[in-house]
């Protein structure tokens, strides 16, 4: 294997898949590589939480999160022999929404973020998850081609993770409750 350092890099550029060199500011690479911050942020996260099934669960998705990359990395996704975003990658997440929210006292409101460390370290890759989202929303109304399964992986991912939080602190006895007395009910994963 050669070095990582090809010094190809050097004067402010990047190979998208395909060959194209483009600069490290556009916004094509901001968002693959928000999505690789993202995939990263899920790995401390990972590093952190003792729940076994989760920490299993979050290396899937971290796997997946390369091929939602390549995606973005890719301007010509459409023509890749398979595609990057399946729609089995979409219906694992949304069934795991759906299997944590089925938890019986999952918070229905929103929560404080920092009242339990691995819960705070996915609260932190959420906000990671979702301005990778605004990246990639971004690209694509920028006019450039972007696959909106990407869009929609991103989404339903941040939601994911957001439950991830609220199930380790409900496993844990942990109330972070944002506000002190009952209310009108907001957005629970906002």
């Amino acid at each position: 294997m050669g070095s990582i350092a090809t010094k190809t890099g050097d004067r402010g550029t990047t190979s998208l898949i395909g060959g194209q060199r483009i600069s490290k500011a556009n916004l094509r690479v901001e968002a693959y590589g928000t999505i690789d911050e993202l995939g990263a942020s899920l790995g401390f996260a990972r590093s952190i939480c003792e729940d076994e099934q989760i920490n299993e669960l979050v290396k899937s998705i971290q796997r997946e999160l390369f091929r939602v990359a390549g995606s973005v990395a890719n301007p010509d996704f459409d023509k890749a022999p398979s595609p990057y975003v399946t729609p089995e990658m979409l219906d694992r997440l949304t069934d795991q929404v759906h299997r944590i929210e089925q938890i019986e006292g999952i918070l229905s409101d929103w929560s404080l973020a920092g009242e339990y460390t691995p819960s705070a370290a996915f609260d932190l890759a959420r906000t990671v998850c979702r301005r990778a989202e605004r990246c990639v929303v971004r690209l694509s109304e920028s006019g450039e081609k972007v696959d909106p399964q990407v869009i929609v992986y991103l989404n339903r991912l941040s939601d994911l993770i957001w439950l991830i939080g609220r199930y380790l602190e409900l496993k844990a006895g942990i109330d972070s409750k944002l506000r002190e007395t009952e209310g009108k009910r907001w957005s629970r994963a906002w």
